[in-house]
């Protein structure tokens, strides 16, 4: 789940998610579900083959009926640039109807032009006639009006929501290395006094030393008590901009009631983007180190350690070293037992890359 959790993370991975179950939303739920397409107030024109046979040999009975010119040219119009073939079907095969009817018919409509209306017809082919419900309007025209339009429009919302999900993902969520740290130690620095230095580089492995050098990057997470939904996580990157994984802290455990969360353990990760494992370790305050139950049940999530101030604890993946080095820390009064719960927690995490 923690591996889920990192690759989501990832900038580029987050945004193809997002657009993904966007054009999923929007095509299967909005599209197809909540609006879906409905046709209505369609044209003759518009008809299967079979309901325009069905249609021409509706309007030839109304004309044999009502003797209505003006009439008939309009549903005759209706069935567009193919009127004088579907008119040519029904003379061929008249079924229940006489020739002399249908021959009357066309004489009235122009059957052998059936764009132009047959002399002496008083309406032209785009005057609605009253009480004609097969003259167009200006809704069918338009193909609907904005109802046609709107899970259109709803499926384009959601692809550009998704696909600014993704900008901001990618552009501003990955802060580039070495700028977050300055301004977390200054603004510790205005807080608690001066900030702490960076620790020793750990060695290329865990049993050999080597030389002193800078760490790739470097993070201040800091907590304070009433911080309720705390998790820092910050994106490691090369010098050059490569994106090499991840690491943060967050809340592990929590002890006692009330409004203000009580917390007795925090959880510090590295992820590597080379590696399928996430790192995790859980640094516990002295009161929940010292409860065999609680201590065994944390151990689920990671290595428990009991932290103090100016405590290291180091993380390793295949790519990557973190030391994660308590800077400061204190513990609140109350009710609940002594050294039980954190009123405020500075951790300083650096992290080197194996292969730079």
């Amino acid at each position: 789940m923690d591996s889920v959790k990192r690759y989501l993370n990832q900038p580029l991975i987050a945004g193809g998610v997002g657009l993904v179950a966007g054009i999923i939303f929007g095509l299967v739920v909005l599209g197809w579900w909540l609006f879906p397409v409905r046709w209505t107030d369609a044209m003759p024109s518009d008809l299967t083959h079979d309901y325009q046979l069905d249609f021409m040999r509706m309007a030839i009975d109304s004309f044999n009926q009502n003797g209505d010119g003006a009439l008939a040219q309009s549903r005759y119009n209706a069935l567009g640039e193919d009127a004088a073939d579907i008119y040519n079907e029904v003379a061929v095969n008249p079924g229940t109807q006489t020739n002399e009817v249908i021959t009357a018919f066309g004489t009235v409509v122009g059957a052998g032009a059936p764009s132009a209306p047959a002399a002496g017809t008083p309406v032209t082919e785009a005057t609605p006639l009253p009480g004609d419900t097969t003259a167009p309007t200006d809704q069918e025209e338009s193909g609907g009006g904005l109802a046609g339009l709107l899970p259109w429009l709803c499926v384009l919302g959601v692809l550009f929501l998704a696909a600014a999900a993704g900008i901001w993902f990618f552009f501003f969520r990955r802060q580039p290395a070495g700028q977050e740290p300055e301004q977390q130690e200054v603004e510790y620095e205005q807080e608690y006094g001066e900030a702490p230095e960076a620790p020793a580089a750990p060695p290329s492995k865990p049993t050999e030393q080597v030389d002193v050098v800078p760490p790739t990057a470097k993070f201040l997470a800091t907590y304070k008590i009433g911080d309720d939904l705390y998790d820092d996580s910050f994106s490691i990157d090369s010098p050059v901009g490569e994106f090499l994984g991840e690491c943060g802290v967050g809340v592990s455990e929590t002890i006692g009631v009330g409004e203000t969360q009580k917390v007795t353990a925090f959880e510090v990760w590295l992820f590597d983007k080379n590696d399928i494992q996430t790192v995790t370790k859980v640094l516990m305050s002295q009161h929940a180190y010292s409860d065999n139950n609680l201590r065994n049940r944390l151990a689920a999530k990671g290595e428990p350690v009991m932290v103090s101030p100016g405590s290291s604890i180091m993380l390793e993946t295949q790519a990557l070293y973190m030391i994660a080095k308590v800077v400061d820390m204190g513990y609140g009064n109350g009710a609940m037992p002594p050294e039980s719960y954190f009123d405020r927690f500075v951790l300083e995490m650096a992290v080197w890359s194996k292969t730079i």
